[in-house]
Order: C-alpha cells, then sequence, then structure tokens
C-alpha cells in the first residue's frame, strides 16, 4: 500500500520521534518489509547486516534553484546528526544503516556524492554530513526520475552491507521529461523487493519556463513510488524543508509510516498522466 502524507503529518511524525522513537521502531520488533528484499548472490549472503539500505536520489536539475539546493543539501546533512535520527537508529535491531548518496537530473546524468556509507552512530554520522556539505553544489538539464531508478537499483549490488530494507528516496520538483517513461523504472524496481518513497518539492508557483505542474504531489503518489508502505511527503512551504526532510528521514529508518493524517492512495487510473512530463517538452520544444 503506497501513503500520501501531509507536511502538517510529517512535522508531527518529526516531534513523536524525537518523543518516542520506540513507539516507531520497537527494539525486538520484527523488521518490517524484511521478506520483500530479493535474495542476493552466494557473496552477499555473508556481507554485514544492516536495517536498510538508503539511497538518497536527489534533484539538481535547472528548474531547482540555488538556494532550493543548498537547503536541500542541509537538510540532508542536518538531518543525519540530528539527535532524533540518531534516537532512531539506536532503536532499529541491528543500530545501524547504509547509506548512498547522489545527484541527477537528465537519463545520462546521475553523479554519485557519497558511496556506500555505514552510520551507526555519531561518528560516522558526521563523516557523512561533512561529506555531503563539502562537495560543490551543481546545477544540470531536464529531468529523468526513471533514468534515477534506473541507475539506482545497481547501486545495491555494489553495497558491502547486506540490508533488511533496500529502499529508494527521491526528492525532486517536476515530472520525468526524459529517457523512459517513469513507470517502468518503478515497476522494475519493485520487481525487486525495491521500495521507493518521494519528497515533491512544491515551493514555486508552477512557471511555464521551468515545467512545473500544479499536481506534482499527485503524479508521484500514481506514478513514481512504490512498495509495501511506500510514501509521499511534500514539501510546500521552504521554511520547512530542512525539518520534512528529517522526519521523512525517520520514517524511513524506522520502517513506519505516519500513523495519524495519512490519506491511502487509491488503486486505480493515475490522477496525473504519468506522461505528462514527456507531452509539455514535446509540446513545447517538438522533441
Amino acid at each position: 500500500m503506497r501513503w500520501c502524507v501531509s507536511i502538517g503529518a510529517v512535522l508531527f511524525a518529526g516531534a513523536m520521534l524525537g518523543g518516542d522513537v520506540a513507539s516507531f521502531a520497537a527494539p525486538n520488533a520484527s523488521p518490517p518489509f524484511a521478506a520483500q528484499v530479493t535474495p542476493r548472490s552466494a557473496d552477499n549472503q555473508t556481507a554485514p547486516t544492516v536495517d536498510v539500505e538508503l539511497i538518497l536520489a536527489v534533484d539538481v536539475s535547472y528548474s531547482m534553484d540555488m538556494d532550493e539546493l543548498a537547503i536541500q543539501r542541509e537538510g540532508y546533512a542536518q538531518a543525519i546528526v540530528s539527535k532524533e535520527f540518531l534516537q532512531a537508529l539506536k532503536s532499529l535491531p541491528n543500530g545501524k544503516i547504509a547509506v548512498t548518496y547522489f545527484e541527477w537530473a537528465a537519463s545520462s546524468d546521475q553523479k554519485v556524492i557519497i558511496p556506500w556509507r555505514l552510520i551507526d552512530g555519531p561518528e560516522t554520522a558526521d563523516a557523512v554530513a561533512n561529506e555531503i556539505m563539502k562537495t560543490p553544489i551543481r546545477r544540470a538539464s531536464r529531468t529523468s526520475i526513471s533514468g534515477a531508478i534506473y541507475f539506482a537499483m545497481p547501486l545495491f549490488e555494489e553495497n558491502p552491507y547486506h540490508g533488511l530494507r533496500r529502499v529508494i528516496d527521491i526528492s525532486g520538483d517536476g515530472p520525468n521529461n526524459n529517457g523512459a517513461p517513469v513507470t517502468g523504472a518503478r515497476d522494475a524496481a519493485l520487481e525487486k523487493g525495491i521500495i521507493i518513497n518521494g519528497l515533491p518539492i512544491m515551493v514555486k508557483e508552477p512557471s511555464y519556463s521551468t515545467m512545473d505542474i500544479e499536481n506534482l504531489d499527485l503524479y508521484y503518489e500514481d506514478c513514481v513510488i512504490g512498495g509495501p508502505g511506500s510514501f509521499v511527503v511534500t514539501i510546500k512551504d521552504r521554511e520547512k524543508f530542512k525539518e520534512a526532510i528529517r522526519a521523512k528521514l525517520l520514517l524511513e529508518v524506522a520502517g513506519r509510516t505516519p500513523e495519524r493524517r495519512v490519506v491511502p492512495v487509491a488503486a486505480k487510473e493515475p490522477r496525473v498522466s504519468c506522461l505528462i512530463g514527456e507531452k509539455i517538452w514535446q509540446d513545447r520544444w517538438g522533441r
């Protein structure tokens, strides 16, 4: 089942996790969705176990302004070192996760900023946050969510740490307009037992020049995310950008979905065409 989470629910969840992490991730509870992970090769069966393998796939297309890109970077770095995140980490069965962070734009443009890193406490969290912040911010053309997903999937096989769950966290401010259709990439990931969560960024009014759409949150819900417990956190307020990122990471690490003010997404025809980005691009540029 997939879920849509309002920004209010996200901030509420963040507060709840900060006050009582155990209510979301009981130390002795069986890890949710563990059965969804596809078995790996024999070589990887003996790899160290982490509670989740988390890929942070971050949009750096030109539709993102420099302020947004900076806030996005800071949001992830600050979330990883926050006391709420570290408390959530300690409450997990293994007390550690593996994280990699890459930036994406066009279907052929993905750049790994942080290779797979183990986070098991404050020191390793600080190291990852510092790596995120020291890399120069860049921007690139086009938006290929499908390219990001296809790039992300093999990264799990390169990870030296075997996780109980595998999650791709995709943030972006526009629909797919380059590369393969997004639904094919999503379905390929789901077949491998990978969960995809979304962070649609809607802090600006839709603009013709940036190919924004009004219902990006619905697009992400119906066309991008998938897997057991997958959810979307929509950011519509620039001032709450960092708070939302922190709360979303807490939920992903704990393997939980907010229990309040959550609306299930119906399994029906997409409310926004999953090819809307491609259509806008074709209508505008004819290619």
